[in-house]
């Protein structure tokens, strides 16, 4: 068996996640038959992270195992091929140890959340940002943020329908950044709780609005309470932009 690992950009829109759902198409069913296609066999897909319905990714890394010999670049190819019209692209490919695993190495992953500050109709990126016409102040938003960076027991940011056995994580980088009529807040972190870098945005957009003061962000972490979040930010303007691994230089 060879392990390949692959790099996969694709729009979250059509899908109802990253993984396999028994309700709808998913990115791991859609490259999984793909590769079939290519290979004759079945293969199963790991990747770095997992992403709700909706949600994008410019660089996930994922991995799979296969018998039949074939070169990366022309199974790269292969694959794309086969994965139209389906909006996932594979970007790079290579040969990597048995031992190495697209989450279980993985020691950081990054997100950015795109909102777009502005009261006209988007049209291009239509399901790629969240649209927020009134005017952010990303500047409280990016102060408030701070209180959230480090250490902390994450609970008020975590769905009820999260798995992962602790709330406790630290979070290595909350900052929020303005370029013309869009507001982007980058998130790093070993590693997410579900729905957390959404229910940070969506509190930081209360600040950005006026409707919450800046404190209330850190009080809001301090609660432990799912009933203190303000709001969930909606899943389209969340993209998964790098995983992060030991050897990487």
């Amino acid at each position: 068996m060879t392990r390949f690992a692959l790099t996969l950009e694709f729009d979250g829109t059509p899908f109802f996640g990253l993984q396999r759902q028994k309700d709808g198409p998913s990115v791991q069913q859609a490259v999984e038959e793909a590769a079939y296609r290519v290979l004759g066999e079945e293969v199963r897909l790991h990747s770095a992270g997992r992403t709700d319905t909706g949600v994008h990714a410019l660089a996930m890394r994922s991995h799979f195992d296969i018998e039949k010999h074939i070169e990366p670049f022309r199974l790269m190819e292969a694959l794309n091929a086969h994965l139209r019209p389906d909006p996932i692209a594979v970007t790079h490919c290579e040969v990597v140890a048995d031992d190495w695993h697209s989450r279980f190495s993985c020691s950081g992953r990054a997100y950015v959340y795109r909102i777009a500050n502005r009261r006209a109709p988007l049209t291009l990126e239509k399901d790629r940002l969240w649209q927020i016409p009134q005017d952010l102040d990303h500047e409280a938003m990016h102060r408030a943020a701070q209180a959230l960076v480090g250490l902390h027991d994450f609970t008020t940011f975590r769905s009820v329908h999260c798995q992962a056995e602790s709330p406790i994580k630290t979070l290595d980088r909350l900052d929020v950044e303005r370029d013309g009529d869009e507001v982007r807040i980058h998130a790093a972190a070993r590693s997410f709780l579900h729905h957390q870098v959404r229910s940070m945005v969506g509190c930081l957009a209360l600040v950005g609005m006026g409707r919450w003061r800046e404190t209330r962000v850190a009080e809001a972490l301090q609660a432990r309470d799912r009933q203190a979040l303000g709001l969930n930010a909606p899943p389209h303007g969340l993209y998964f932009v790098r995983a992060v691994y030991p050897d990487d230089t």
